[in-house]
């Protein structure tokens, strides 16, 4: 089996019951599996509600290693959208011209320096320097900056890609508080300073509510970002000639983002809390009230009963309904920004590198009771060899 070959560990449990089951932490989860399923529970909010204790829809749960509540993310409707319109704008900013010419310039950058090196591992010295790089453009803040949030390691919330882990945690968010700090001090035109002069319903946003902006924007994109970036690296080397295909069809690129985004599915599920005895799937599976679904994100998007050869990478594919960012109010804030890396990255490894060789790697498997997923690499040393 090819090292990018991503198995669907769901598919027997999606076709014979639509859901699977696993412990989280002795709060047990439902996982809807099937697309048509995921996305009806996504949109029925007042069903399934993200408004529950913070961290509580998060699979595996953080509700015993924060107590802040990610805003937008864990609000519901109507406030979900007055907290929506102050952020959306500012994260629709990788569409701007300027904001693409210097994450060009910084992913070329980055391709052009581990061209000259004999081998790299992917997650750490590339993947992880990628994200945090770009995330100093959608915070707007100094570039340097990023070599702080590169010394944290590949997981903000884990020991040793593991274990849920409270005091690595703190130290995201006492960094988090020390910039809002800074801003409330100094004011500018990063995103800390625009979030404490936003309102909402008339009055200023409070410091706990800009820190729970802050959280959402530094750990939801960092985890899916890299998988992301790294998964397709590793599909790029074992598929060559993907890549001379998107260099003689770049009318192809956003396609192929899309369908690299669906095939991998960076984030595998996100919860949502019961608000009253419920059934899900088309099977009738009970679901007690205040007890935790997950939308499996991963199993939808593998779903054959909307996609043809869904375990195949098709870089052209056109009906590609994933749901790999979200789905209905809550889609992920950040899709803009990560579609916008992923379609820079690859018209830059089409342009500058030849091929790529994978040395070694050790897969990410996450452990989901019923299931057992690969979601990435903990690491992958590859050779990349310029055109």
């Amino acid at each position: 089996m090819k090292k990018s070959e991503f198995s669907d560990p769901f598919e027997q449990a999606r076709n014979e019951q639509g859901i699977g089951h696993m412990n989280d932490q002795d709060d047990p989860v439902t996982m809807v599996l099937g697309l048509k399923d995921v996305r009806k529970c996504a949109h029925n909010w007042k069903t399934f509600q993200s408004g529950a204790k913070p961290g509580r829809i998060v699979v595996p749960s953080e509700v015993n290693i924060r107590d802040t509540r990610q805003i937008p993310f864990e609000v519901d409707p109507p406030e979900h959208g007055d907290y929506r319109a102050i952020v959306e704008p500012w994260f629709k900013r990788p569409l701007e011209d300027e904001y693409r010419a210097k994450l060009r310039t910084q992913i070329e950058s980055l391709v052009d320096e581990v061209l000259t090196k004999d081998d790299i591992e992917v997650v750490g010295e590339f993947s992880l320097k990628l994200q945090s790089r770009a995330l100093t453009l959608l915070l707007n803040i100094p570039y340097e900056e990023s070599e702080v949030w590169i010394g944290w390691g590949t997981h903000v919330f884990r020991s040793e890609g593991v274990a849920l882990d409270g005091d690595k945690a703190a130290i995201l968010y006492d960094y988090i508080d020390e910039q809002i700090d800074r801003a409330q001090a100094n004011p500018g035109d990063d995103l800390y300073s625009v979030l404490l002069n936003s309102e909402i319903n008339g009055r200023k946003l409070s410091k706990e509510e800009v820190k729970g902006v802050m959280i959402l924007t530094f750990a939801g994109g960092r985890d899916t970002v890299i998988n992301a970036v790294t998964n397709s690296i590793a599909y790029f080397a074992e598929h060559p000639q993907a890549l001379s295909r998107l260099r003689d069809e770049p009318e192809i690129t956003n396609r192929a983002v899309e369908e690299l985004i669906r095939y991998f599915s960076p984030l595998t599920h996100m919860g949502r809390v019961a608000t009253e005895d419920t059934k899900v799937c088309p099977h009738g599976h009970d679901v007690k009230a205040d007890s935790r679904i997950s939308l499996c994100w991963a199993s939808a998007n593998r779903d054959e009963k909307v996609f043809e050869n869904p375990n195949e990478v098709v870089l052209d594919r056109k009906v590609n309904p994933h749901v790999a960012f979200g789905f209905s109010h809550h889609n992920c804030l950040g899709a803009t920004h990560a579609r916008q890396i992923m379609h820079i990255l690859l018209e830059t490894l089409a342009a500058k590198v030849g091929s790529i060789e994978i040395l070694d790697a050790k897969e990410n498997i996450e452990d989901l009771d019923q299931f057992k997923r690969k979601v990435g690499f903990d690491s992958i040393n590859v050779k990349f060899n310029p055109r």
